[in-house]
């Protein structure tokens, strides 16, 4: 299932960063108006992401789309997933664009897809989200890349969710006077749902035990987490237990198989691009 779509301004800014007056190579050669056909290939096993917004980079341009894969299919190798045929004009036009966008957003998502299988090996329940640290400017890429990879977002930002740090509670005078404002903020705020970050085990079961929804930690070892799962559980069994910290594809399995509701992480966001190759031929 497709995510969501990029709006329409979004595939206009692309294409007017890379070519705001025109291909210049392209019109001193004179081949502009030469029929043409690019394709996009994976060189990898990749799970495709921002193949929509590729195909309306160059469908603006002037291509016409004839093969287009949806974003969150998982390919092999060697697999034609996109092309196109136009003019050489709107083919090169969109030809970078288009590769930048499928590059970057397949290699979130096919982060993203690496770990989901591997915590979901130990704990097919889980769930893995997000957070919002993604570069600024390509939040929207970088959330329809995590849900392509099979992720949800931890927090879209600060408007549409609630989740107190101890940043939060130290203008309160502390965890504990926070802690007994809880059942006030769900009478203010009935259709969310309360997250508290514990800096310690130990903040974690007076979390659980004052009413929240969610209690998060942060940085701790498996055998540490999975005693203070069990802890949690005997005291709150109705609570959702998320953590975050140095959690890698390597030792996702281990960390979801504590037992754990919610994995939250960023390193999805960074690492290498897809590797795709883009090619072009006169027909």
């Amino acid at each position: 299932m497709i995510p969501f779509l990029l709006p329409d301004s979004d595939i206009e800014r692309f294409i007017e960063e890379d070519a705001p007056y025109g291909d210049m190579t392209t019109t001193l050669l004179g081949i502009g108006d030469t029929h043409g056909q690019i394709t996009f290939t994976t060189r990898e096993e990749t799970t495709l992401s921002g193949t929509e917004e590729a195909a309306r980079i160059l469908e603006r341009c002037g291509a016409r789309i004839t093969v287009s894969t949806p974003s969150g299919t998982a390919v092999g190798a060697g697999r034609l997933f996109l092309s196109a045929e136009g003019s050489a004009a709107a083919l090169h036009t969109g030809w970078k664009a288009a590769l930048n966008m499928l590059e970057y957003a397949s290699g979130i998502a096919t982060r993203t897809a690496g770990i989901v299988r591997n915590a979901q090996s130990t704990n097919p329940g889980i769930s893995i989200a997000t957070t919002r640290k993604s570069f600024p400017g390509t939040k929207k890429i970088a959330i329809k890349a995590i849900m392509a990879g099979g992720a949800t977002p931890h927090r879209l930002g600060l408007s549409e969710s609630i989740l107190v740090f101890r940043q939060h509670t130290e203008f309160l005078g502390g965890i504990d006077q926070f802690l007994d404002t809880i059942s006030v903020m769900k009478r203010k705020a009935p259709e969310h749902k309360i997250l508290v970050e514990a800096d310690s085990p130990e903040e974690a079961l007076k979390i659980a035990s004052a009413g929240a929804d969610v209690v998060q930690v942060d940085k701790l070892s498996t055998e540490t987490l999975t005693e203070l799962v069990q802890a949690i559980r005997a005291i709150a069994p109705g609570i959702k237990i998320s953590a975050a910290g140095g959690i890698t594809p390597e030792n996702a399995a281990a960390y979801a198989a504590t037992g754990i509701d919610i994995i939250v992480l960023s390193s999805v966001y960074f690492g290498k691009p897809s590797d795709i190759a883009a090619a072009m031929q006169r027909l």
